[in-house]
């Protein structure tokens, strides 16, 4: 099963996505055809959401990084995130702003102490995020700093999220990136460094996983800045295809 949020009516609702994503199943049970929907990022207001960095070894080396002995880890504000099919701004004075294509766990229950071994048993569903960089409010090692990743609108994910069931081993999906249609990401959830289960058993060794709270797994190589008017396309194998457009900052 797939779902998704929408606004409708002058409010967000959690909608089924049937007929292959060409139609929402309202809770009422009307349908929606998908191309009319007002789509909202996947994630409600409360959820922790953590995102890695460095998490692929050819994108490490691409950058000139080591492979990393722990995760490193940050946090993303509610702020940050946009719908399927939304606008993300590029600032006027950033011209390495890059998209980031990145397989995203859903908790579906609370998580507290889990071992490598049930992790997948707590992860409910998985969606997509563009986690854009813009290279020149890097600061130092300690990246991605504030000013990097926690921009208004740019982060797009979605378009819905898909139950864990459907997706199988989610380390064995291609992914990939398109700007304008041209490919500028290719690779796979299997480069990983740390795995969804590592990452579950590393976060709820400490704290406790809710359900809804998100863990962005990272990108593989390819570094292409983006131009105002271009759309990005990030595709991820038996999860979906989140469409994004840039637009200059007024």
């Amino acid at each position: 099963m797939k779902r998704a949020l929408i606004s409708h009516e002058a409010r967000p609702q959690w909608v089924e996505v049937i007929e292959g994503g060409a139609s929402l199943r309202l809770p009422s049970g009307e349908r929606l055809a998908a191309a009319n929907a007002a789509w909202l990022p996947p994630v409600e207001p409360g959820a922790t959401v953590f995102a890695l960095g460095l998490n692929y070894a050819d994108h490490s080396a691409e950058l000139g990084f080591k492979k990393q002995d722990a995760p490193l880890t940050f946090l993303k504000g509610f702020n940050t995130f946009v719908g399927h099919d939304g606008v993300s701004p590029r600032p006027k004075d950033a011209d390495q702003m890059h998209p980031e294509c990145e397989l995203v766990a859903v908790i579906g229950k609370e998580a507290r102490r889990v071992s490598q071994a049930d992790a997948l048993d707590y992860v409910g569903g998985y969606t997509i995020a563009n986690d854009y960089a813009i290279r020149e409010y890097l600061e130092n090692f300690y990246r991605p700093n504030l000013r990097v990743k926690n921009r208004d609108a740019t982060t797009p994910l979605g378009p819905w999220i898909v139950d864990a069931a459907e997706i199988g081993d989610p380390h064995a999906l291609q992914m990939r990136t398109t700007v304008n249609g041209a490919e500028v990401q290719h690779g796979s959830t299997a480069d990983m460094i740390f795995s969804i289960p590592f990452l579950v058993e590393y976060f709820s060794s400490f704290m406790t996983l809710m359900p809804g709270d998100l863990i962005l797994t990272g990108t593989p190589h390819g570094v292409h800045f983006v131009q105002d008017g271009d759309e990005v396309v990030c595709e991820i194998e038996k999860v979906g295809r989140l469409v994004n457009h840039v637009r200059l900052e007024p």
